[in-house]
């Protein structure tokens, strides 16, 4: 019994431990943010389009990629993301490196690499100029799963998927949301953008669409899609970032 009374008194303890940090962890973003004037947006996810398939036999292991710099996807996302925060931040033009950020990848979790910290954090502190702003905002690619395993998928792109019992196309634009300090560089907030919302047959976690076999693929049809994605989610994934107040 006193075993049993002992484990339950840890547990208790585990859980207050956990709820005091969740708290602390809010507590310092939001007072982070309160203090925020200045922001700088960095865009970077747009400069390539993949071609996946997938079914039967697995993901494609070498997708084909093309170049999609001409799009302007991130001039139009820093452009979405600066008239979004004007409200509330005084947006200031940055410069800084786009295809490095856009190459960029986290590291697998490991001792060293949490030792390292977010790799943007080293970016933000050598690449990107002016220095000084209270805050830059990082837009670059996200990975998310596709099935099962270990399939991942990434950025812009569209996903062929073909079975005996169905076919369909998925296209996707997958980003992720950085809040770095522009004082200690370290990330205040991050958040992956969710899929839209009332979006039936979701199968990635992410912004993405379901496109009939009649949809013309040319170059500005896909282009109207992904952009379409894009500023559709960008409100929802700032205001849950509490960067914006989409009530107000």
């Amino acid at each position: 019994m006193r075993t049993a009374g002992r484990y339950a008194w840890i547990a208790i303890a585990i859980q207050l431990i956990l709820s005091s940090s969740a708290h602390a962890l809010f507590e310092t973003r939001d007072t982070k943010l309160k203090s925020v004037k200045t922001v700088g947006i960095i865009s970077a996810m747009g400069d390539q389009f993949t071609y996946a398939k997938t079914g039967l036999t697995g993901l494609n292991n070498s997708p084909r990629s093309i170049p999609i710099a001409s799009w302007g996807l991130d001039d139009l996302i820093a452009q979405e993301v600066a008239k979004a925060l004007s409200g509330r931040f005084q947006v200031q033009p940055v410069t800084y490196p786009r295809a490095t950020f856009a190459t960029t990848q986290e590291s697998t979790i490991g001792a060293v690499n949490l030792v390292r910290g977010d790799p943007f954090k080293k970016l933000v502190e050598t690449e990107v100029s002016p220095r000084g702003l209270d805050a830059y905002i990082i837009i670059t690619k996200a990975k998310a799963s596709f099935g099962g395993g270990n399939r991942k998928v990434e950025g812009v792109g569209l996903i062929t998927y073909s079975t005996v019992l169905e076919s369909f196309d998925l296209v996707h634009a997958l980003y992720e949301v950085r809040v770095v300090d522009g004082k200690t560089f370290d990330v205040i907030e991050k958040l992956a953008a969710g899929p839209q919302d009332g979006a039936s047959s979701v199968r990635l976690p992410g912004p993405s669409l379901m496109i009939d076999a009649g949809f013309d693929t040319r170059d500005e049809n896909l282009r109207r899609t992904i952009v379409d994605l894009i500023t559709r989610s960008l409100p929802n994934t700032l205001n849950d970032m509490h960067l914006i107040n989409q009530q107000q």
